[in-house]
């Protein structure tokens, strides 16, 4: 579980300071899925950071299972992530020099998870999201939306507890966005996940059970009662 308490980040714009989080209260449940809307700049990315443990609040607390993740070390934040959380983004982030399956292996080297098992346990990750017949692929070779899949697969391989994604669907059609978001909660629903989403696009965000809106830093939260 996530319990967020007045959490502050301000940063430093010329001479000036920008407040991006004015004082966050949240609590997001385990197994819960939560999506993220608001206007650009209105502090979504940098919410998302904040659960991710990417970035620190100036001031408040970021509870994840009872251990704030502001006051841990950069190596147990750093050991937090790469066991429990897994990130999408936007643009899928992958190695244009490796193919599908070696991909998704880079997120069980910090676990020091051996060749041979993680070799299989890509394989499997891929053949999770449909990408089975493509593990040899180099990135160029895929599409955007069967690139965004080997993302999914690299997110989910190591088996979090989290998943947390910034508008995943940004660069795609449609057609690709509905593929992605299929695939993103069948994830959820399966594995149990914990599922924190970022994005513009309302009709996602009217699919989820709970719906965060972020403008100039405060947060309003409401049910989604047709989700």
């Amino acid at each position: 579980m996530y319990e967020l308490s007045g959490v502050i980040k301000r940063y430093q714009r010329g001479k000036g300071t920008v407040e991006a989080l004015a004082g966050i209260d949240l609590t997001i449940a385990d197994g819960d899925r939560l999506v993220i809307q608001g206007p650009t700049g209105g502090g979504k990315s940098t919410l998302l950071q904040m659960l991710g443990g990417l970035d620190r609040p100036t001031a408040g607390s970021v509870g994840l299972d009872g251990v704030d993740l502001a006051k841990l070390s950069e190596a147990k934040l750093t050991k937090v992530r790469s066991e429990n959380i897994g990130f999408v983004f936007q643009s899928f982030n992958l190695i244009p020099t490796l193919t599908a399956q070696e991909n998704v292996e880079t997120a069980l080297v910090p676990l020091g998870v051996k060749g041979r098992e993680r070799r299989a346990r890509a394989a499997e990750a891929l053949e999770s999201v449909g990408l089975a017949e493509r593990l040899g692929h180099l990135p160029a070779e895929l599409s955007g939306g069967q690139q965004q899949r080997v993302a999914i697969a690299r997110a989910l391989v190591k088996q979090p507890k989290v998943l947390l994604a910034d508008e995943p669907t940004g660069n795609l059609d449609e057609s690709m966005r509905d593929e992605i978001m299929d695939v993103l909660e069948t994830m959820w629903k399966e594995r149990g996940l914990t599922f924190v989403m970022v994005t513009h696009d309302s009709a996602i965000a009217r699919k989820a059970p709970r719906v965060a809106t972020i403008r100039k830093g405060k947060i309003t939260v409401k049910e989604n009662a047709g989700a």
